[in-house]
């Protein structure tokens, strides 16, 4: 059974058993509510560079991701992944999928990998953003996948935590749980204050490239 193992919840449960992975430093300031959230420059599935920048003006959504978590493959398994993208396209918010697994560590992927990935998933981000050295992954204080944010038209940040309230690997939590990324991505994009602007995250560790 799945406990809380910190205050970030990082979990994995391959076959019932707890681990506890190694959580990287974090040499660099958390980012702040209502701040300007960090910038970033990545390149996408297509090798476009994308930066926080060229999306100002519209509500942001980064959504950390690793297709070989039990956590992440428990939303993308139950549609509820993509549920969330299609409607944030549909509000004309921005969704990002951030990929941070360094190469030889779980989740990595190329450019080619990701678009595989998205066609096979039904998945539907504006983009993936591919950052094997985890540049992005510091910058936001990004520990587990999925760790969620979302970002106002302004540019800042205005949601970080997890995407749901039931820190699990089974499908079947996701319809009994709060859906904070969801409840945060649609206040934001209405206009409305976030009633729980900073909650806890749960899923994977996201493994830092060496010396990130």
């Amino acid at each position: 059974m799945a406990k809380f193992l910190s205050r970030r919840a990082t979990l994995a449960i391959p076959l019932g058993a707890v681990l506890m992975p190694a959580l990287p430093r974090l040499a660099q300031a958390a980012p702040v509510i209502r701040a300007p959230a960090p910038d970033f420059a990545a390149p996408d599935q297509d090798g476009t560079m994308r930066r926080l920048a060229d999306f100002r003006g519209k509500v942001v959504v980064l959504e950390w991701t690793n297709h070989d978590c039990p956590f992440v493959r428990k939303h993308y398994g139950s549609n509820n992944m993509q549920a969330l993208q299609k409607q944030a396209a549909e509000r004309g918010l921005v969704w990002l999928s951030v990929i941070s697994s360094p190469p030889g560590e779980q989740g990595h992927v190329d450019g080619a990998g990701a678009r595989r990935l998205t066609t096979e998933r039904g998945a539907a981000p504006a983009a993936v953003l591919l950052d094997p050295e985890s540049r992005m992954a510091r910058a936001y204080g990004a520990t587990t996948t999925p760790h969620m944010y979302v970002i106002d038209g302004e540019g800042l940040l205005r949601y970080m935590g997890g995407i749901d309230s039931i820190a699990s690997n089974r499908a079947e939590d996701v319809p009994k749980a709060e859906p904070l990324a969801r409840n945060a991505m649609l206040a934001v994009a209405d206009g409305r204050p976030v009633e729980r602007a900073v909650t806890r995250n749960y899923g994977c560790a996201i493994k830092y490239a060496p010396g990130a």
